[in-house]
């Protein structure tokens, strides 16, 4: 079964610069989606609450899931305008599992809590790092993925120590990730060159600017492995964390149902197979054990 399937964006409109498909697939189906040159996915509003129950989200057929379209291999729109990835692979089985079609929209990292409190997606599954701060915003439903923050630089002058960087050395960050927060606490002397999204922060240190690059470390060795002369010098900087679903705070029949998925999911081994799918052929059988979480622990 094909499990990289697009929803029909329901008279939404997709960020600039990604492209409508139409395709078919199994539980779920998805045909093409309009395009404007500025706009968003148009997302029918929730419950006087902010959100939409359980209920209502099965009501209406459609489940509305915020996920990265420029961050592979996590979440993307590949060469053939499909939506892709680890989260995709999971988001799918959900819609699968609800019996609702999929609307995906297009998020960036600063937007992902704001798109939850508006009520433009149901659920974040955007490689969404738990957080106390964070949770003090949006309900996280149980983890399914291990993180730590690491640091890519060219080879040719390889960052290993945050310590021995110089006065006039900057540090490429994703605004409102977790590396921006650690380094602004940690590191407040150290200078941040922030990007909103991430393809502008990977074009940016492609072209040079900052010593390094700071983000989760699964997407920095990912970024490494497949771009030449570039290597994580740090590995792992800070605290373990986890990635984790999210949804707006309050709504906790989306959240038990969530919940209660991930665990049965668990019994299946169903995230092993998502990295299978999608992340073997980026990290590779050495890292699976230490990145999948089953069941939430």
């Amino acid at each position: 079964m094909n499990k990289k399937l697009v929803k029909r964006l329901t008279g939404g409109l997709l960020v600039a610069g990604l492209v409508g498909a139409s395709l078919t697939g199994c539980g779920s189906s998805s045909s093409s989606s309009d395009v404007a040159a500025t706009g968003e996915d148009t997302v029918e509003a929730g419950s006087n609450a902010g959100f939409r129950t359980l209920d209502e989200i099965k009501k209406s057929g459609t489940i509305n899931i915020g996920v990265f379209s420029d961050k592979s291999p996590f979440g993307y729109v590949d060469e053939n305008g499909e939506y892709a990835g680890y989260d995709v692979y999971f988001a799918e089985r959900i819609g699968e599992d609800l019996g609702v079609e999929i609307n995906y929209v297009s998020t960036e990292a600063a937007n992902r809590i704001e798109y939850l409190q508006t009520g433009k997606v149901d659920i974040i599954l955007a490689n969404f790092t738990v957080t106390e701060e964070r949770a003090q915003e949006v309900d996280f439903a149980l983890p399914y993925m291990n993180v730590a923050l690491g640091v890519v630089s060219p080879e040719d002058a390889v960052v290993e120590s945050l310590d021995d960087l110089g006065a006039d050395d900057q540090i490429i960050v994703i605004s409102g990730t977790t590396a921006e927060t650690y380094l602004t606490k940690n590191y407040p002397d150290i200078k941040l060159q922030k990007y909103d999204a991430y393809a502008e922060a990977k074009t940016a240190f492609e072209n040079g600017n900052g010593v390094a690059w700071a983000n989760d470390n699964t997407e920095v060795i990912a970024f490494s492995l497949e771009n030449e002369g570039y290597t994580v010098g740090i590995p792992s900087l800070g605290d373990q964390d986890t990635i984790a679903p999210a949804v707006t705070k309050g709504n906790e029949t989306l959240l038990n149902w969530l919940n209660e998925e991930i665990e049965t999911l668990g019994t299946e081994n169903f995230f092993h197979a998502d990295y299978e799918e999608t992340l073997l052929d980026t990290y590779g059988a050495e890292y699976e054990e230490t990145l999948v979480l089953e069941g939430g622990k």
